[in-house]
């Protein structure tokens, strides 16, 4: 096993105490695993809590900080952080204006979020809660009821974390959210399978010369597998299924998303397939993010995120941000 890590038992831990050394900005509690904005609580916020398994970082713990999460829980790799990590992240970054939720549509996730909730306003914390779930792939699935959460996690959270820094209340943060979440739309291939530390071998086998078309981030199938296709043929069959489960009246955010081992080299190759297919749709596209945001650990591959945006939306996307995984503005 080729993998940069002491044990597989370490491995969340380690990260966290790299990623403490790494940002002083940050909070980071090891032990109890909650990862908080040093500034917390901010007075008169909403506060963001978001959290899920490890394995796609920078998504939840690299998304902390000013305009977009107060706090992030990770759990063990691929697996939801339980109820007493979100109750202790809510009370560590409530400043009485009351907690936001944000919750990728995985089972687990669902409902231990769900517990966190019932816990935190035990306490006397008001929560209220966005599930995403914007994966047009599939519904239903190894991990899920429904459509599962991917790329648009990252839209929700930059966008509801803007209106929160202005002071937006909560009904109005979460409000946007759950239109941010309502107008994505995501479609994701794999061209390798993803190894866990735990495992060490691939979780699922992809013979050479083949692909997965429409997989989850947990290396769930997909709607069918073929043999490998051109960037652009990729780019064809990703855009037309999002573009089939939706038809943006208002110019799109774009996110062309590496799964965690794809290089920006062909990343950003694909992204002009993508903006091609979208031209050749008339869709208008207003601002484009490339990179590794919402990842699979080793898996190569990329998924496409659209999230069509009013003046607002766009505004508050625009707005500073600083945290280690996105930065602009300040």
């Amino acid at each position: 096993m080729r993998m940069l890590i002491n044990v597989p038992e370490t491995v969340v831990a380690d990260a966290l105490r790299g990623m403490a050394a790494a940002h002083p900005d940050l909070t980071v509690d090891v032990e109890n695993r909650v990862i908080v904005r040093r500034d917390a609580p901010v007075a008169g916020q909403v506060a963001l809590v978001s959290g899920g398994g490890s394995g796609h970082e920078p998504l939840h713990g690299g998304f902390v900080g000013h305009g977009m999460l107060s706090a992030a829980c990770p759990g063990e790799v691929f697996t939801s952080p339980v109820p007493d990590q979100m109750a202790r992240a809510a009370a560590a970054v409530d400043s009485g204006a009351g907690v936001l939720f944000i919750v990728k549509n995985y089972t687990g996730d669902v409902l231990n979020f769900d517990m966190a909730a019932e816990l935190a306003e035990d306490e006397g914390i008001q929560v209220a809660k966005v599930l995403v779930n914007d994966d047009v792939a599939v519904t239903d699935s190894l991990y899920t009821a429904g459509r599962r959460g991917t790329g648009a996690t990252l839209f929700v959270e930059k966008i509801a974390g803007a209106a929160a820094a202005e002071g937006q209340p909560l009904e109005r943060v979460e409000a946007i959210g759950r239109q941010v979440n309502e107008n994505s739309r995501s479609f994701g291939v794999a061209l390798s399978a993803v190894t866990t530390p735990a495992k060490g071998t691939p979780t699922f086998d992809l013979p050479p010369g083949e692909l997965e078309l429409g997989i989850g981030i947990h290396g769930e199938p997909g709607r069918e597998r073929r043999a490998m296709m051109t960037s652009g043929e990729i780019a064809d069959f990703a855009v037309h299924a999002i573009l089939d489960d939706m038809t943006p009246r208002n110019p799109v955010l774009v996110l062309v998303n590496g799964m965690g081992a794809t290089p920006l080299l062909e990343l950003y190759g694909f992204n002009a397939e993508v903006q091609r297919v979208l031209a050749e749709r008339g869709v208008t596209v207003a601002r484009t993010l490339v990179g590794n945001y919402v990842t699979s650990l080793d898996m190569a591959g990329a998924s496409v995120t659209l999230c069509q945006v009013d003046e607002d939306l766009l505004r508050l996307w625009d707005a500073p941000v600083k945290t280690p995984g996105l930065r602009w503005g300040m």
